[in-house]
């Protein structure tokens, strides 16, 4: 699992292949990668078919059946509902386990959205992540507007939406899959730590 994300950008991505690293696991060369945005990656290790994403990803694009997944349901519930952000690892078509990558709150992030909230400003949380984990992080936050599982082109769609409105939106993201609508919003601010595409499609990034 390690040695496909390595190959991948996403912030994700990057924690798991930092997991491995710091358990002394040695990545290996990784063939036919392939990354479907935000859904998951693919590649051959080792002589093997590796998928790792979404179980939807699994699914329907690399035909893990339902049944195979659901055997790690109980664990995966378990994990969102301390606000980790759940991925599958499928090998040869089958699952085979399931990776749990925790992004820690900032102690300032509570107080810094309820400054935000007594200015007048409407405070949303868009995410990909499931609706379990993206709500468990929103209660820690004081954030009461959720809109969770949401594909990167829904994303520029939701901000397309609240322009419509009169709305004017600023957009705070980090990842390939916030790009479009970093772009879209009236104010887009990338994450210095982020990905440089959406460094590119950002009016402004924050270094720290």
């Amino acid at each position: 699992a390690a040695s496909l994300e390595r190959s991948s950008e996403h912030p994700l991505a990057a924690a798991v292949a930092a997991g491995a690293e710091g358990r002394g696991i040695a990545c290996v060369p990784v063939e036919q990668f392939r990354s479907v945005t935000g859904k998951g990656v693919t590649g051959t290790v080792t002589g093997r078919h590796v998928a790792i994403g979404t179980a939807v990803f699994l699914q329907s694009d690399v035909g893990v059946s339902g049944q195979s997944l659901t055997q790690w349901d109980k664990e995966a519930a378990s994990l969102r509902r301390e606000g980790q952000t759940i991925l599958f690892v499928a090998i040869d078509g089958q699952a085979a386990g399931v990776l749990g990558v925790a992004d820690p709150i900032k102690a300032s992030t509570r107080g810094a959205v309820q400054e935000l909230k007594a200015e007048g400003i409407r405070v949303v949380m868009v995410t990909g992540d499931h609706r379990d984990t993206a709500e468990a992080v929103a209660r820690q936050l004081g954030i009461e507007e959720v809109m969770a599982e949401v594909l990167p082109e829904q994303k520029g769609q939701i901000i397309a939406r609240l322009k419509s409105q009169g709305r004017v939106v600023a957009m705070a993201g980090d990842g390939i899959n916030d790009a479009p609508a970093l772009a879209l919003a009236d104010v887009g601010i990338a994450m210095g730590t982020g990905t440089d595409t959406a460094i590119e499609s950002a009016w402004m990034t924050l270094l720290k």
